[in-house]
Formats: structure tokens, C-alpha cells, sequence
């Protein structure tokens, strides 16, 4: 892994230490009753729907700037080129804004800013503090790393879960076609057979079934979109998961090792110290963690440590809290930090391959539960047919 300088890594902490806490403040009338409740709801899918750019494209993008700005390329050439460059239509509009607007002579910060949560707010955060120490090269090399890794966990864990999910999607398939054909002979024969026992026989018997699984990958994908938004709705969903042995387990790992991460390189940037746990928890983005938010927040408003504000949450593992309590006592936070993210990194792959086993045994269960029904259902149809006749 590539090393900011020293210097950056020092001036940055002790720019850090001496900015001020930003503010933001809204002038306006509140809505009452239906008017609040239509507007929560159109937030919430304003929430759900609205365009963010990838994991992939996100670290192609940082990697790209540091990369340039660290060979000294100007800023507004480097955002014509991505202009330029053959990309999304989301994302063709949002580099057209930047580029506009660093034309007009504002600072790559506010462009971002404008683009509303396009990006998200962890990289937000870090372009700012990057371009307020001078140093956006560095943070944004950091950040390149931090979403590269996010985007090789995923491909494992897709690469895993591809083949259970293709055995699903078949069985699904032959399903319909056999809950369809049998159809078809009930029609010339005037024999009804039912092979899910659920009275879905024929093409209407296919309609619904087919529905069906269309609204749970809708379902699936709408908790999981909203879950990755941070939605405060899935926030109890997500506590049932945490409750299933092994896979609880898993996520939890996965969480604190995101946590490592981001406070490493928040940290590292000099971000203050509270925008820096805040940014750190919502990353996890695990109720575990993310219900403590308030909570961690006043603890650190109130002078305490990073390792007292953690303990008092009950939420992290003893060897990690031992590990900030010595960096906190040492002066050696940031490297501690960074050793942590990187144990922990390692350890979240295993606890990839964990949800990976899992979710196959899961889908060769559902398969087997469907097949299995199917043949007794037609095993006793054929027997009465048998056994009627003699």
C-alpha cells in the first residue's frame, strides 16, 4: 500500500486538531399532519431512487484524480477529460456540473456539494479536507484503496453466491413450466393436478407464481438498496438478520472492519474528530452501530475518549477496543488504526466466505424444499389415480 508523506500526515492531524466544527442551519415552515406524511414519504423514495454512482466507478474515479493531480495536472483539465471520457448518463450530468463550476472559479468541494448525494459522504468529506490541507493527491489515493478493496469483497462474495443462485433461478423456471403444462393436460384430459398443493395449475396458475417471485426480488432488492442508504426503516429488519447464528457474526465483522477503515483514513486526513466518528459509524452501515450514532457523538462533545465512547456502546470486540485504547495512550492512533483496518480486512474475507456458505445452503434448501414437494404431490396424485382404479 502506497504511503501518503509524513509531512501530509502530520500537518493534515494538526489541521485536523484546529478546524472548526461546521454548522448548517434551515429557515422555514415544518408541514403538519398529511402534509408531513406525504412529504416523509416522497423523501423516502427520493431516498431510495435517486442515482448514486457505484462502488466501481468510484474508485476508477479517485484513482484517476489522485493520479493526475499527483502528476500536476490542473483540476479543470482533469475535469474536461472526464467530461471527455465515455461514462453513465448520472454521471456524464454530474461531472458536466463540476466541470461548469470549477470554470467558474469555485472549489471542487462546493461542485461536489451541489451534486447533492450523488457521492457519498464519506468521500465528501475527505475531498474537502483533502483541498483544505492541500493534499486532495493523497486522500484521494487513500479513498481509491478503500473502495478498490470495498469492490474485490463484493466480487468474491458474487463470484461465491452465482452458481447456488442459477440453481434457483432453474428450479424456478421448471416449476413454472410444469405448474403451466400441467395445465395444458388438465384441459384435454379434465384431470387437475396441483403439483405445489397451492391451486396454481395453468396459465393463471403461471401469472401468479410468476408475480410472485417478482415482488420478493423486488422485495429483496428494495431492503437491500434501502439497507446500503441507510434507511431507518431497515434498521430492524437488519437486527433479525444479526440474530442468525453465523451470518450475525459475519456482518458484524464486516461492519467494524468498514468502521477501521473510514476512522483510519478520516483520521489520517486531519478531519475533526467528531465529523470523523460520525462519518466512521455510517459507514458500517449496520444498526449495531449506527444506532449509537447520537450517542458516540455526545460522548465525544463531552471530552471523552475514542476507547471510552466505544466501550460504552457494548457493540465492538474486546481485541479492537484494546487495540484503540493503546493507540489512544501511545500518541499512535492513525497507525494503530491502519493495522486494525488491515486485520480486520482479512478477517471480513473469511466472514465473506461464511455468508457465501450460508446463503448456498440457504438456496439449495429452498431448492430442495420445491422439488421435494413436487414429488410427493404428484407421488399421491399418481397413487389415488392408482388406487381409485382398482
Amino acid at each position: 500500500m502506497l504511503k501518503a508523506p509524513l509531512g501530509w500526515r502530520w500537518r493534515a492531524v494538526r489541521f485536523g486538531a484546529l478546524a472548526e466544527r461546521r454548522t448548517m442551519s434551515s429557515v422555514g415552515s415544518t408541514p403538519d399532519g398529511a402534509d408531513q406524511r406525504s412529504v416523509d414519504i416522497l423523501g423516502r423514495l427520493g431516498a431510495l431512487l435517486s442515482p448514486r454512482i457505484s462502488t466501481k466507478r468510484l474508485a476508477q474515479l479517485c484513482r484517476r484524480f489522485s493520479t493526475m493531480l499527483g502528476a500536476g495536472v490542473d483540476i479543470r483539465t482533469l475535469c474536461q477529460r472526464e467530461v471527455e471520457r465515455p461514462q453513465p448518463p448520472a454521471l456524464r450530468q454530474r461531472m458536466l456540473s463540476i466541470r461548469d463550476a470549477v470554470a467558474r472559479g469555485e472549489s471542487i468541494t462546493e461542485a461536489i456539494e451541489a451534486t447533492g448525494d450523488y457521492f457519498p459522504p464519506l468521500f465528501r468529506q475527505m475531498v474537502r479536507v483533502g483541498e483544505q490541507t492541500g493534499y486532495l493527491s493523497e486522500v484521494l489515493q487513500r479513498l481509491a484503496e478503500h473502495y478498490e478493496q470495498r469492490v474485490a469483497i463484493r466480487q468474491r462474495f458474487l463470484a461465491t453466491i452465482t452458481w447456488p443462485m442459477i440453481q434457483l433461478a432453474i428450479a424456478v423456471v421448471v416449476v413454472g413450466l410444469l405448474i403451466w403444462i400441467m395445465g395444458m393436460i388438465a384441459g384435454t384430459t379434465g384431470v387437475r393436478v396441483d403439483p405445489l398443493g397451492l391451486g396454481l395449475v395453468g396459465t393463471t396458475g403461471l401469472i401468479k407464481y410468476t408475480a410472485f417471485w417478482v415482488l420478493v426480488v423486488l422485495g429483496v432488492f428494495v431492503v437491500w438498496r434501502a439497507a446500503g442508504r441507510g434507511l431507518v426503516w431497515t434498521r430492524p429488519i437488519q437486527r433479525l438478520v444479526l440474530q442468525i447464528p453465523g451470518v450475525g457474526s459475519a456482518l458484524q465483522t464486516l461492519a467494524v472492519a468498514r468502521f477501521a477503515w473510514a476512522l483510519h483514513l478520516t483520521l489520517e486526513s486531519g478531519m475533526p474528530l467528531r465529523d470523523a466518528m460520525r462519518l466512521s459509524i455510517r459507514s458500517t452501515r449496520n444498526a449495531r452501530y449506527t444506532d449509537h450514532e447520537g450517542a458516540i457523538d455526545r460522548s465525544i462533545a463531552a471530552g471523552h475518549t475514542i476507547y471510552e465512547t466505544l466501550t460504552t456502546t457494548g457493540a465492538f470486540p474486546a481485541d479492537f477496543l484494546d487495540a484503540v485504547h493503546v493507540g489512544e495512550e501511545s500518541g499512535r492512533l492513525v497507525e494503530s488504526m491502519e493495522h486494525l483496518a488491515e486485520q480486520y480486512n482479512q478477517q471480513a474475507a473469511a466472514a465473506l466466505k461464511t455468508l457465501a456458505t450460508f446463503a448456498g445452503w440457504g438456496v439449495w434448501a429452498l431448492v430442495a424444499m420445491m422439488i421435494i414437494a413436487m414429488i410427493f404431490r404428484l407421488f399421491f396424485f399418481y397413487l389415488s389415480q392408482i388406487t381409485g382404479a382398482l
